[in-house]
């Protein structure tokens, strides 16, 4: 019996540590993919953004960016990723301050419905050209900037829980 226990305490042991390698190593693997599309990214010039959103209200990033981090969610219609995504980001544009820039999805009465069909409340600036996508160097949506003070703190592309991106508004 004891024997049978201690054999147990071993698999579990054993189980743990492979979560946890796999744990660092996709975290490794994270962190190196993030930092190597952010290349792209000026990082010499402040994030500034003064606009308006799909609904004619005024947007002012470095306004906003002043007392608290702000997630700027660059994304489209068209993204199946962006479909996981902007579930987490509608909700936690309830408690941090949130931009949207859909990227090349059409005219603003299209991201409206889409807006409303989805029950989707936080700002978003149509950019159906990719004019902001391409002068902040967005290569992959989503990708999700959190700005503070108008400076850039973080940058993810991809899947991205809820939880990491709080943790990346916590520490910006």
């Amino acid at each position: 019996m004891a024997e049978q226990t201690t054999s147990k305490a071993k698999g579990w042991k054993k189980w743990l540590r492979e979560i946890a390698f796999f744990s660092v190593l996709l975290t490794a693997v994270t962190v190196a993919a993030d930092l190597w599309r952010s290349q792209s990214v000026p990082d010499d010039v402040p994030f500034t953004l003064k606009t308006t959103d799909i609904h004619g209200q005024p947007v002012d990033l470095a306004a906003l960016s002043q007392d608290q981090p702000v997630l700027v969610y660059y994304w489209a219609t068209w993204c199946g990723v962006c479909r996981f995504v902007t579930p987490s980001v509608n909700w936690l544009s309830q408690y941090y301050p949130t931009v949207g820039i859909s990227l090349s999805s059409g005219p603003d009465e299209k991201l409206q419905r889409y807006f409303d069909h989805k029950a989707l409340d936080f700002p978003n600036v149509n950019d159906p050209n990719n004019v902001l996508g391409r002068q902040w160097g967005v290569a992959f949506t989503p990708t999700i900037f959190i700005v503070r003070d108008g400076k850039v703190e973080s940058i993810t592309s991809g899947i991205t829980t809820p939880m990491g991106m709080l943790a990346r508004l916590w520490l910006a």
